[in-house]
């Protein structure tokens, strides 16, 4: 089965030719200031090949959710992070450059530039971002934190299903960052089948909730209601956090080979 898990933030379970892969595990109730808010799924993580790291800010690279995961995990990282995960138990690192590739069982997992500078983390090496192409029977693209960039249209030339943040988990958003609106215009280069919105409606700062749930839970919808009208002949699919979409069965109900 090809299928894609929406664990939540920018935490996704992707199986694909029968390849398990987890993005930026972000798996406790807590992290810093922030609760999370969406239940938390139950996965099977005994089972994983693969966690891809897009960056080294702390909602992406996150330690104790790391260890949830065990010490053995193979972790892929942007080039220069592999000393500061050893440093923190983790030896089975490979790291990558835009660009470069790797081949995990019958997955090819290509590192993409991305627009995310941000700001460094106290303690971590400022490393590049990336997003990654997971290239099987689909190829999925899972672009990481960014913001709009040129390179997207050669990207959109392996891409079938794109994974998109639209929002974060605070009142506004800082550079290198997509909201809806920017999100849909990133699908004029990406020209995907099919997008699922990522990175929303899970975590919120402390006593913000009542106020943060609401307006992050609309930017999914609104992202979809952006991309209607910018790219209308891409399919929008929300997931909540913890829904899973079978990539063959929706392929199939469009009339797609599988």
């Amino acid at each position: 089965m090809n299928q894609v898990t929406y664990v939540g933030h920018a935490t996704l379970l992707i199986e694909l030719d029968g390849v398990r892969i987890l993005t930026d595990p972000l798996l406790t109730p807590r992290v810093s200031h922030l609760m999370r808010m969406s239940r938390t799924p139950e996965l099977d993580l005994e089972r994983l090949d693969v966690v891809l790291l897009s960056h080294l800010h702390a909602d992406h690279v996150h330690l104790r959710s790391l260890r949830l995961l065990g010490w053995d995990r193979q972790l892929v990282a942007p080039r220069g992070s592999a000393k500061y995960l050893s440093r923190h138990g983790f030896n089975h690192v490979t790291e990558l450059s835009a660009g470069e590739s790797l081949r995990v069982g019958g997955v090819t997992i290509q590192a993409t530039p991305s627009e995310h500078a941000g700001r460094s983390i106290p303690g971590r090496p400022q490393t590049d971002c990336l997003g990654y192409i997971m290239q099987g029977g689909r190829n999925i693209y899972f672009s990481g934190d960014t913001d709009l960039f040129d390179g997207m249209s050669a990207i959109g030339r392996m891409t079938d299903v794109a994974l998109l943040p639209v929002w974060g988990w605070g009142p506004t958003l800082g550079a290198g960052h997509m909201n809806p609106y920017r999100a849909a215009k990133s699908l004029e280069m990406l020209q995907p089948s099919l997008a699922i919105p990522i990175h929303w409606g899970t975590y919120f700062p402390l006593g913000l909730r009542p106020l943060m749930s609401h307006r992050t839970n609309r930017t999914p919808y609104e992202f979809a209601r952006h991309a209607n009208k910018i790219a209308p002949e891409v399919q929008v699919c929300v997931l909540d956090p913890g829904d899973a979409l079978d990539l063959s069965g929706f392929y199939a109900r469009m009339g797609t080979p599988t």
